[in-house]
């Protein structure tokens, strides 16, 4: 399948939901302490604010990509650092029990890492296509 225009903007978009909706749903709107207990260095209340930030800068992006390949550089840094987090924290700790304490809060440890390496994966293929692009390569478009 090629990677089209339309295909790379409803990827930035879906990027944006998923930050945004996935924190606000299995966050409860912010009032769910499971998820920041479990993981109060990432997944504080400011954390999850910071992960919808990050979220409406995706959004932000969907229109005008194209002359900002390095601020995707930026998001594949971003999902990069989430995805290794959560590997590591899969790797050290029971997920089981968060589940016993909250199924919301195990189902958002569940997913949260996935959705970091797939965005991380199409970031990644958008900032290679934009390198390959002569006039994403010049400093004015």
């Amino acid at each position: 399948m090629k990677l089209t225009q339309k295909h790379i903007k409803k990827g930035f978009v879906l990027a944006g939901l998923m930050n945004i909706g996935g924190v606000l749903i299995f966050s409860r709107f912010f009032t769910n302490t499971v998820i920041p207990e479990t993981d109060p260095t990432v997944m504080s209340h400011f954390g999850l604010l910071m992960i919808v930030v990050w979220g409406i800068a995706f959004l932000a992006m969907s229109q005008k990509y194209k002359p900002l390949k390095w601020l995707i550089g930026v998001f594949i840094i971003e999902k990069l650092i989430y995805g290794v987090t959560w590997t590591l924290w899969m790797i050290k700790n029971d997920l089981a029990a968060v589940y016993q304490k909250d199924v919301m809060a195990g189902i958002f440890y569940t997913i949260y890492g996935i959705n970091d390496w797939i965005f991380f994966l199409f970031f990644g293929i958008v900032f290679i296509k934009l390198s390959k692009s002569p006039q994403s390569n010049s400093l004015i478009n």
